[in-house]
């Protein structure tokens, strides 16, 4: 009985272990080093597209041939004769509103500076020196010189014969020049940024914020109703006037430097109405300030049509004027020479404000226009700074919720937003600080949303699946796309629907893939979905790439409805693909129910197989190794039932050239699986015959753990046939293993087990005699180290990882080694005295 009990120890396979029982150690074990393994793989490459358009070349969706374009003219004639009256031609009482003026506060000295409005907020942090925010070159005009035929400040200040002399308390000062007929204070002469002001400055009163299609309520004011209108009108004849009268006549003159000047005017205009709180529709001659803005577009200047936006935003254009310059902005984003004018200013706040306000019902094409450019600006570095600060993916958030519940008669517009939107996301994501704000704002599982939604527009999906793909290879981001309702089953039904579409596929695929690679959660959420198994197939088999000389047919996937056509890709994207698939099939045949499920689907043996024989390990390095692992993977399950273990022969003949190769990942992979496929008589015997064992043997002196670990679990179940210790003693596996031992062992415990389980298979029948004196003294000094706890400890060099390695050494190497120990029966007499002290301290 003692020696058929020691016959079946010895007996006894490298089966890589799943321990259930104990829990505390056996986990920690499993879970750092497990015969199944999790395959990983690089993210998809995406490409810069080049030529910054809404919509891309091959993008397929609803209301494609409607679609608004990415380019298109843009002139004065385009925009609509602003009013600033209700064309209901019923005379309205005037606005109880009382404009500010530029009038000094002082009666003393009428012509001393006006105050300074309040600094903003977000221009202090910039500076005093950078008050301006210029979008040109630095150098600005430090007067509003005279042009022909047209006064300065100082002569508009005394009226010519036949005109009213202006009350001294109304009169502007724009600096401390000198006027004659009135007291001066001396003072430093003001430079032009100090006197034509920030236009963000507010000036004590902010304006009101305007919508497209308000009206004011107006009623009859007071007795200073005139009064008021009176000082309206001065301000106008006195500053504004003047100032667009310049503009007029510097756009009609070709001298150089002319534009600066535009751009400068405009500055100052600009300032001058927010000083005045005139902005928004306050201003009663608005209409006549936007009829100049809008010939000026005409010159065709990116800097001066960005300074004309800006204003005409602030006067809060609507209708058709308000999409205009929304496509005006959007014609100067297309060019990346021209995203330096978009940095310190106002523009992108109008846009994101924009965004949060107007309606896709009413201003669809707008909204596209904004969104269309903040796309193209995200895609600079220092502006996708500027976006998350300004809370883009806040404004963005909100914008999806109100696409996803639009009305059916805006369907295709949303689709259109949808489009720039999900785009500008993808760019965000690119910032790492973009991440927790993907998260808090809820936008991973509102994007499924809109997913579920628009599942025919393959330039949505594709944008969405770019971010999840991106996204989820992070932790944090990935718990909050796994905690999404629905997600794995909406990904099978956008690979089954666009299966032809291979950088959508490829990108759901490695997002599947980063979902089952830590989660056992996942793999069964994902197995469990309906078509899962055939919807993962139907796409192998399809992407499969076959040489028309091996006449090999296409596999009938069962509960296919119709077998896809070949998608027309290139040789590298189909493998790309199959890269990501293979990976997803390893990664859910870990769970237990998952794996003898696939161990049992002939299609998916066969098409692991044939993906093996068709490729080379030169050409398809990757993907070799991901079907290796996999294969890996499913002969765990060794089952009657298992297509796999019917195949298992053939499996191992077409590993031969992964074994053989000279990539060490091909070889790992491979070594891993005959480990698992060494169960079998018929394998053993192949390896054998094959001198495949020659070559694992070699592999001991390997200085990489996970090498010698795969291969002493071939030499463990080579060693269970008896003719076949001789075979591998003849090659040294022997005395390679105890040095293997000695050498990696105190480094890796769960290792040095399975080096003892090999000698064990080898020398334990009494075949001890394999080894010579010095082999057998060098391997009880190792195991009777190696035994003591307390000698163990002190090769733990990672106090972190105390609890894996006193695991290891109590579950992997002590049992076997202490097997071992019993096996050599060593006797004090017939050792060397550096053992013989050892054993007797020991003892003691």
């Amino acid at each position: 009985m003692a020696s058929i009990e020691r016959k079946h120890e010895i007996c006894s396979p490298f089966i890589p272990r799943r321990n259930s029982l104990r829990k505390t150690s056996a986990e920690i074990v499993s879970e750092a080093r497990q015969s199944l393994r999790v395959q990983s793989t690089q993210r998809p490459f995406t490409p810069r597209d080049g030529h910054r358009k809404l919509f891309g070349e091959s993008s397929v969706g609803a209301g494609r041939d409607n679609r608004p374009p990415s380019s298109f003219s843009l002139h004065a004639h385009n925009f609509d004769a602003p009013d600033s009256r209700p064309g209901s031609g019923t005379r309205l009482s005037p606005l109880d509103h009382k404009p500010k003026f530029l009038v000094p506060r002082n009666a003393e000295d009428p012509f001393k500076a006006y105050p300074k409005p309040p600094t903003d907020p977000l221009e202090l942090k910039r500076g005093l020196a950078g008050a301006r925010a210029r979008l040109l070159r630095a150098g600005s005009l430090t007067t509003l010189p005279p042009v022909e035929g047209h006064t300065d400040v100082k002569e508009r200040l005394n009226p010519g014969p036949g005109q009213k002399q202006p009350s001294a308390k109304r009169l502007p000062s724009t600096d401390h020049t000198e006027v004659p007929g009135g007291p001066h204070k001396p003072g430093p002469r003001r430079t032009a940024s100090e006197r034509i002001r920030q236009p963000g400055d507010d000036s004590g009163v902010r304006p009101t914020e305007c919508r497209p299609g308000q009206r004011t309520e107006l009623r009859n004011g007071d007795n200073t109703t005139s009064t008021e209108e009176d000082a309206e009108s001065l301000v106008w004849n006195n500053v504004i006037a003047p100032l667009l009268q310049q503009l007029e006549n510097v756009a009609a003159g070709s001298s150089e430097g002319s534009l600066d000047r535009l751009c400068d005017l405009c500055y100052g205009l600009h300032g001058t109405l927010a000083e005045a709180d005139m902005l928004g529709r306050r201003c009663k001659r608005r209409s006549g300030i936007l009829r100049t803005l809008f010939r000026l577009i005409d010159l065709n200047s990116a800097q001066l049509n960005l300074h004309i936006a800006r204003l005409c935003l602030a006067l809060c254009v609507s209708g058709n004027n308000l999409l205009n310059i929304c496509k005006l902005i959007f014609q100067i984003s297309r060019s990346e020479n021209n995203d330096i004018l978009f940095q310190n200013n106002s523009i992108i706040d109008s846009l994101l404000g924009i965004l949060s306000s107007e309606d896709v019902s009413s201003s669809g094409e707008t909204l596209l226009y904004c969104v269309g450019t903040l796309k193209f600006l995200s895609g600079n570095s220092a502006i996708l700074r500027l976006l998350l600060d300004k809370n883009c993916i806040g404004v963005a958030q909100k914008l999806i919720q109100r696409l996803s519940t639009a009305e059916d008669t805006d369907f295709t517009m949303s689709g259109h937003i949808l489009v720039q939107l999900t785009a500008t996301l993808r760019n965000l994501a690119d910032h790492p600080d973009s991440r927790p704000l993907f998260i808090s704002f809820s936008i991973i599982s509102d994007l499924c949303l809109v997913l579920r939604h628009y599942c025919k527009d393959q330039e949505i999906c594709t944008n969405i699946s770019r971010l999840y793909s991106k996204l989820s290879s992070y932790s944090e981001c990935r718990l909050a796309l796994a905690q999404t309702p629905d997600c794995y089953q909406l990904f099978l039904e956008l690979l089954s629907k666009h299966h032809q579409k291979q950088d959508l596929v490829v990108r759901l695929l490695f997002t599947l893939g980063n979902l089952t690679a830590k989660s056992d959660g996942a793999r069964l959420q994902l197995f469990h979905c309906e078509g899962c198994t055939s919807t993962l197939l139907q796409l192998y088999d399809s992407y499969q790439r076959r040489d028309d000389s091996l006449q090999t047919p296409p596999r009938k996937v069962p509960s296919s409805p119709s077998e896809p056509p070949a998608p027309p890709v290139s040789v590298q994207e189909g493998e790309d693909v199959l890269v990501k698939l293979v990976r997803v099939l390893a990664n859910m045949c870990i769970h237990p129910a998952v794996g003898p499920a696939l161990a049992t689907n002939t299609t998916c043996i066969q098409l692991l197989m044939e993906t093996l024989e068709l490729r080379s390990v030169q050409e398809s390095e990757e993907l070799l190794v991901n079907v290796a692992a996999t294969i890996n993977n499913l002969s765990y399950y060794q089952k009657d039932s298992s297509a796999l273990r019917d195949s298992q022969l053939t499996i191992a003949k077409l590993m031969l050239k992964l074994v053989l190769s000279s990539s060490m990942d091909a070889m790992l992979e491979a070594t891993r699986a005959y480990g698992n496929l060494s169960q079998s008589k018929d394998v053993r015997d192949f390896i054998i015959r094959n001198k495949v064992h020659q070559f694992i043997v070699t592999l001991i002196d390997s200085k990489s753990t996970e090498m010698c670990f795969s291969a002493c679990g071939v030499l463990t179940n080579l060693a269970l046939d008896p003719p076949n210790r001789v075979s591998l003693s003849l090659e040294g596996a022997s005395s390679k293993l105890v040095y293997c031992l000695k050498d990696l062992g105190p480094g890796d415990w769960q290792l040095a087990g399975q080096v003892c389980q090999a000698l064990w298979n080898m020398i334990g029948g009494g075949a001890e005699k394999l080894l010579d004196t010095q082999e057998r003294e060098s391997l009880l000094e190792s195991l009777i180290t190696y035994l003591d706890k307390e000698e163990a400890l002190k090769w733990i060099e990672n106090e972190d990882m105390r609890d894996f390695h006193m695991a290891c050494w109590e579950l992997e190497f002590l049992p076997v080694a202490q097997k071992l120990m019993k096996t050599l029966q060593p006797q004090p007499e017939t050792l060397g005295h550096g053992v013989r002290s050892i054993m007797l301290s020991s003892k003691s």
